[in-house]
């Protein structure tokens, strides 16, 4: 059986784009401009999007390695978690396409039920779709 680490990493990049994210609309920006490399929203924004794009291939791939049958059964789950991902990368895109990314828009976005049905889906993700141990 194949895993895909990509998947791991991908909820990663996620998990920690919005953990910094949670920080910065605490921060009372007005600007991401003249933040330090690391402590740049759009850096975490950036890797979000990369993570976020093409998503739902890489959770279907992990499904079938588990078990050819577990993707026709979590179908349902699986289109709504594409959804889900399709539309926090359109608002995290909207976010980066402004010339200033203010606190507000961050905490704004950290609201948007879109994003937070979106990291719900991924918890389940990663326990359901967790290799089985193996018992001594």
């Amino acid at each position: 059986m194949t895993t895909t680490p990509d998947l791991d990493q991908r909820i990663e990049a996620i998990e920690t784009g919005y953990e910094f994210m949670l920080a910065y609309a605490a921060q009372g920006r007005d600007t991401d401009k003249g933040a330090a490399a690391g402590r740049n929203v759009r850096e975490y924004l950036d890797k979000m999007v990369a993570a976020l794009d093409g998503l739902a291939p890489v959770i279907a791939a992990r499904a079938r390695a588990l078990d050819p049958k577990l993707l026709q059964s979590c179908a349902a789950f699986c289109a709504a978690v594409e959804a889900d991902a399709l539309i926090a990368l359109g608002a995290i895109r909207l976010a980066l396409a402004r010339e200033d990314i203010s606190s507000q828009l961050v905490d704004n976005l950290n609201a948007s039920i879109h994003l937070r049905a979106l990291l719900t889906d991924l918890f389940v993700v990663d326990e359901a779709l967790k290799p089985a141990k193996k018992r001594p």
